[in-house]
């Protein structure tokens, strides 16, 4: 009777996890992707240049992002700025805090792709004729991005997982709505299996993107 009651209440559940996935941990995990992708190649362009008031201050902000746990960084953006005055509701407290972090970390991928070019393409491009930003455009970036496409998708695949800490500023999403729900159920080993479940599903999924955008990106490879 106690199995069946479990197999009830992982149905019952399931649908509702899911939803909360669908609804709040996909879209918080797409929307600070992308925004971090931005800040990386940013702040990574900014690092490899020869302005050094900015290069300082884009060392700083990797420094300070990658030097602090990003549940402390969500604690203070949501918890702590309102102290300040500035408030930030949940969902784009969470944005910005996991864009800060994406931003710095995939900087620091872009950034060793772009140095990984061998000189000899950047003094091709000059000879050219084109310029040091058109070279980057052209034939730099283009390069960059495939040497970047696996640890990008690492960390991509990671912030779906690390979209759980959002619960501690009270987004709904899937591991919080789990909580609410073995709240209710009082079934906590079920109920978190059923979210790890669900993860691994979203994870999967993602990791089998990875393996066909790193299979396009290799027809382009010249190695």
């Amino acid at each position: 009777m106690n199995e069946r009651t479990n197999l009830d209440i992982f149905f019952d559940s399931f649908f509702p996890l899911l939803k909360a996935g669908i609804s709040f941990t996909v879209p918080l995990t797409l929307i600070s992707f992308v925004l971090g992708l931005v800040l990386a190649v940013l702040t990574a362009l900014v690092r490899l240049s020869d302005v050094y008031p900015l290069v300082l201050v884009a060392r700083f902000y990797v420094w300070i992002i990658r030097g602090t746990p990003l549940l402390v960084q969500l604690f203070i953006i949501f918890y702590g700025l309102p102290s300040l005055g500035i408030l930030i509701d949940a969902f784009p407290a969470a944005v910005i805090g996991f864009t800060l972090s994406v931003g710095a970390y995939g900087s620091e991928i872009i950034r060793a792709a772009i140095v990984s070019i061998p000189k000899g393409q950047w003094e091709a491009a000059y000879s050219l004729g084109e310029t040091r930003l058109q070279a980057l455009r052209r034939i730099i970036l283009p390069q960059a991005a495939r040497v970047s496409v696996p640890p990008l998708s690492n960390s991509f695949i990671s912030l779906v997982k690390d979209t759980s800490l959002a619960a501690t500023v009270t987004v709904t999403e899937l591991f919080q709505k789990g909580q609410q729900i073995t709240a209710a159920v009082y079934e906590p080993l079920l109920i978190y299996c059923e979210v790890a479940l669900i993860y691994l599903i979203f994870s999967s999924v993602l990791g089998l993107l990875q393996q066909q955008l790193e299979r396009y990106f290799e027809r382009y490879s010249t190695v």
